[in-house]
Order: C-alpha cells, then sequence, then structure tokens
C-alpha cells in the first residue's frame, strides 16, 4: 500500500466503513440571523473566528466522495467547527471532528489523520457572503475558515448524531453547484485537482 503524499490520497470504498448513531446535536442557532448575532458578541470578546472544517473522502463506482453532514431536509456543512481562542487548528479540527462523527466511548474514536490545508475562506463582515481572499480594504475580518483534506484509514467507525444524516456525494454533483451546495463545498474539486486519487477497489481491499 502507497502511503499518502501531499499529492497521493488513498481513497477507500464507502463499503469498507461503519456508520452508527449517537445522541442528537443540536445547533447553537435556530437561524441564520441569531448565528450571526452569536457570531458578533463573541468576536467583541475573542476577535476574529477561526474555524476548521475537514474533508473525509470515500469512493463509490472509483469516483470520489465526499462525507457532508445534512441538517434537516436541504443544509449540508463539512464536519468541524470553530476553534477555541489559542487552539491549535490541527488538534482542534480532530476534537470537532470527533464530536461530529466519533463514537461516545473513547476506545471507539477514530484516528484523525489530517493533512494540508486545500483552502482558505474570509468572512469581511456579519453577513453570510465568504470570500477565497481577505478584501484589501478588510483590516478586521469576522472570521477565517480554513479547509483541510483528512486522510481517513482502511476500516473506521462512524457515530452520526441522529438528528443529522451523513451523505456521501460525488465530485461532480458538487461541481459548480453552488445554489444547492454554497460557494465552499462546491469549489471543492477545484480544490482536490492537484491531488492524485489512488482508488482501492473493494475486490482488492478484501484481498
Amino acid at each position: 500500500m502507497v502511503a499518502p503524499s501531499s499529492s497521493l490520497v488513498n481513497v477507500y470504498p464507502l463499503s469498507s466503513y461503519t456508520f452508527g448513531t449517537k445522541e442528537p446535536k443540536m445547533e447553537k442557532d435556530t437561524s441564520v440571523a441569531d448565528r450571526l448575532a452569536r457570531m458578533k458578541v463573541n468576536y467583541m470578546k475573542d476577535g476574529t473566528r477561526t474555524s476548521v472544517d475537514g474533508i473525509l473522502l470515500v469512493q463509490e463506482h472509483n469516483h470520489p466522495h465526499i462525507l457532508l453532514l445534512q441538517i434537516g431536509n436541504t443544509f449540508c456543512k463539512l464536519p468541524g467547527g470553530r476553534l477555541k481562542p489559542g487552539e491549535n487548528e490541527i488538534e482542534g479540527l480532530k476534537r470537532k471532528l470527533s464530536s461530529k462523527l466519533g463514537a461516545d466511548s473513547l476506545s471507539f474514536q477514530p484516528n484523525w489523520q489530517v493533512g494540508e490545508c486545500v483552502a482558505c475562506w474570509w468572512r469581511p463582515n456579519f453577513e453570510t457572503i465568504l470570500y477565497p481572499y481577505c478584501p484589501p480594504h478588510i483590516t478586521k475580518p469576522k472570521e477565517c475558515k480554513k479547509i483541510f483534506i483528512v486522510h481517513l484509514p482502511e476500516r473506521d467507525y462512524f457515530a452520526v448524531p441522529r438528528n443529522l444524516k451523513l451523505l456521501a456525494v460525488p465530485l461532480f454533483e458538487l461541481y459548480d453547484n453552488v445554489q444547492r451546495y454554497g460557494p465552499v463545498i462546491s469549489t471543492i474539486p477545484q480544490q482536490l485537482s492537484r491531488f492524485h486519487f489512488n482508488m482501492i477497489s473493494p475486490i482488492k481491499y478484501d484481498q
């Protein structure tokens, strides 16, 4: 088996992973307006918000799929979240991934292998709009969101909160689909285009 490098990503079949459920994880905000209001309060206390998300890849029909958490019937997001003030980005992402997808038992926690940062998005104001750059006239951005690729092992167990769904969405569906997935998720195919995907087929995997 070739070890992952900065440009090589081993992608294992979705069928090689086991999925279970755990207690619901309720969202802190009931609306976008509430979320932006809470962000403003936190900004006054802690300054620019730093959040980290993980790209978790699996494969079906020899094509990469990304694991997304679905809230309700339409809204999808990458697993991740806000860092604590001064928290290391990698360790913070591992904490957030375990919170979102790790089992309640510490003995079943995934061994998250966080790779490189593939994208950085900026929120200039307390609005929903994010940019893949910080506008030059903005000296105090409200949020910096970093997207990391996460190298999954050959097998693992994921526990999904009962109020969420975990979807495996193919790259071709995400590509340029801003209306459905938003600008951050819909540009992931471009961000991953420089990587080489080593597709591990189910037959090869089970040998």
